[in-house]
């Protein structure tokens, strides 16, 4: 049974979010009021439905008295019973604390690991899947900062990530991902172990993060071109760099006026995200044992290509289905770390 009392609490916060955001709340404060009325919208849908099949039950084992309606009554009770297990689990599924970054646009940085000029490739390969999967999904992808070898490799990447639902989609993609495959660059034809690096960062506006002028060194440079008639003759280029962490951000685009907005995009979804990971390791010391933990250093997924087969070490996940998730099929890789994770939060809720 779920606590009435944390029902009728949930229900309450809800009416007085819908009457604020009806009588026209505070400007400064009407994007929290409306982002936590979304978040707690289903789930009390979810409550809704839970007390309307329970106030079903009563009534129908009321009816039980009644000689006329008794077989009526049993029918409904035995469909109701049947229905309240289910619709119990998915309310546990919809209370279970909501990542308030998951609705926010990512910033999805890639850069080469060890293996020498394979890596840069695989890190080409895992960039061009994720914008497969982003068209796939609508969403919409937009270039930072590219920075490529001279045989088509990644030396980095930094792309945002624009849609419905990004960063709760991407966030497990943190981590060291690994390939074993027979590289073009390889003439004996032997199998060769590479990785690359995969960050995924909430993308944070300055509501949430304020960072004082005084912080940032700010440098404008020549961008790179691939010569003769293309190349930048203006310093468009900016690096800003963050005093205090040493944290530095480089966008490379024509316009020096978007480089530096772009640059300061990814410098606050940097700091947010440090902040963020603060947080998760002073609320859960085994954080990082959990999946979506983020964590850079963590060797999460092996693409062993002469098999056909991906590995996701964190939930033992094992798709002979290679060629489809690197087409951009990256669905059912996502859904079953979501899955798992879902049922670790819903097993620590249950205590």
């Amino acid at each position: 049974m779920l606590p009435a009392d944390t029902l009728e609490q949930i229900h309450q916060r809800f009416g007085f979010l819908e009457a604020q955001l009806a009588e026209g709340a505070d400007p400064a404060r009407l994007a929290d009021l409306a982002r936590e009325y979304d978040q707690l919208k289903p789930v009390v849908e979810a409550i809704q439905r839970y007390r309307a099949a329970m106030a079903q039950r009563e009534e129908a084992q009321a009816l039980l008295e009644d000689p006329e309606m008794r077989g009526l009554a049993r029918e409904e009770l035995a469909e109701l019973e049947a229905e309240l297990p289910e619709l119990e689990a998915g309310l546990k599924l919809a209370l279970i604390p909501r990542d308030a970054a998951d609705a926010r646009p990512a910033i999805l940085e890639i850069r080469p690991g060890t293996g020498g000029d394979e890596a840069g490739l695989f890190a080409a390969d895992l960039l061009r899947m994720y914008q497969r999967y982003a068209d796939n999904m609508g969403w919409r992808c937009e270039m930072i900062s590219l920075s490529e070898t001279e045989i088509g490799g990644l030396k980095e990447a930094v792309m945002r990530v624009q849609g419905e639902g990004v960063f709760a989609r991407l966030k497990y993609e943190s981590g060291v991902h690994r390939v074993q495959r027979v590289p073009v660059t390889e003439s004996g034809g032997r199998i060769h172990t590479s990785a690359a690096t995969v960050a995924v960062l909430p993308e944070a506006g300055e509501v949430d993060l304020h960072i004082p002028d005084s912080d940032l060194r700010i440098d404008t440079m020549r961008a790179s071109g691939a010569g003769g008639q293309h190349v930048n003759t203006t310093d468009s280029a900016v690096r800003i760099t963050h005093v205090p962490t040493g944290i530095i951000v480089v966008s490379a685009e024509k316009s020096q006026h978007r480089n530096r907005a772009l640059a300061m995009e990814v410098l606050r979804a940097r700091l947010f995200d440090m902040e963020r990971r603060k947080q998760d390791e002073a609320r859960a010391a085994d954080r990082k044992s959990q999946v979506g933990s983020g964590d850079r250093s963590e060797r999460i997924r092996t693409y062993n290509v002469p098999q056909g087969r991906l590995t996701d070490h964190r939930i033992n996940l094992t798709l002979y289905a290679l060629s489809q998730v690197m087409g951009g099929d990256l669905d059912p890789v996502i859904e079953a770390l979501t899955a798992h994770d879902q049922a670790q939060k819903l097993a620590e809720l249950e205590g």
